[in-house]
Formats: structure tokens, sequence, C-alpha cells
């Protein structure tokens, strides 16, 4: 049988809702849609700097669980404001440019906070790395 491991944030909502930060499953590893809020609440307004708190966010679940961005191989941008999508994309390239995961980038009506710009998920395989660059 294969372990499944939970991984918290350590956010109240966890326990409220009935979700997990992450869950790994052997050496896959499946992060929730993740929000760029600090631990006090706040939100930056900048789209570029709300996606790169997503990211650190989602690195330190990752990290958590034996890996890194590095071993991302999917990822899902949930965006308010197409207007958003060079900001927020090139966070996503700086990051992930080694790696190229498969991607998919949405508009939707709105996130769960007014305040939020992005909300970005994460599929890993903790050890899968780029053999071909291309």
């Amino acid at each position: 049988m294969v372990e499944r491991k939970l991984i918290s944030s350590g956010s109240p909502w966890e326990l409220i809702v009935g979700y997990s930060r992450a869950v790994q499953v052997g050496d896959r590893v499946f992060v929730a849609g993740t929000a760029p809020q600090w631990p006090d609440g706040e939100v930056d307004p900048d789209p570029g700097v709300q996606a790169r708190r997503c990211f650190d966010i989602i690195a330190t679940a990752l990290h958590e669980a034996g890996g890194s961005l590095a071993d991302v191989v999917r990822t899902r941008v949930y965006l308010v404001d197409a207007a958003d999508f060079d900001a927020i994309s090139r966070v996503h390239g700086e990051l992930l440019a080694d790696t190229r995961p498969a991607n998919t980038t949405v508009v939707v009506k709105a996130l769960l906070n007014p305040l939020w710009k992005v909300e970005i998920e994460v599929e890993a395989i903790v050890g899968a790395r780029v053999l071909d660059g291309g």
C-alpha cells in the first residue's frame, strides 16, 4: 500500500473546510489552490507579487514533501483579470523556466477573496527532472 501524507500550511481553514495544503502519495504531490495571502491576512495588490507569494507557499509545501519547484509537472493558474496575465506569467516563467511544466491558465469571474488576483495549484513528482530541455 502506498502511504498518503497530508501537508499543512497551518491555515485554520484546512480543518474547517477539510483539506490539506498538499497531499503526497508516493512520489506524487498535489498542492491545493494557493492564494497570495500573508499569515497576517495582508494581500499585496501587485499581481506579480501575488504570484510570487503563491509560489513561495507552494515551494514550502513541496519542500516538506521532499521536493521543490524543480519537481513540478503541472500548474493551473486562475486569474480574475486577463490583463494580469503578463505579470503573473513572467513570475511563472522565471521560477519554472527549466522544468517547463504543463500549464493551464484560465480567467475566472472571481476568487474567494476579492483582493486575490491569482490562485495557483500544482502537481509535482518528487525526483522528476527534465531530461530534454526541448
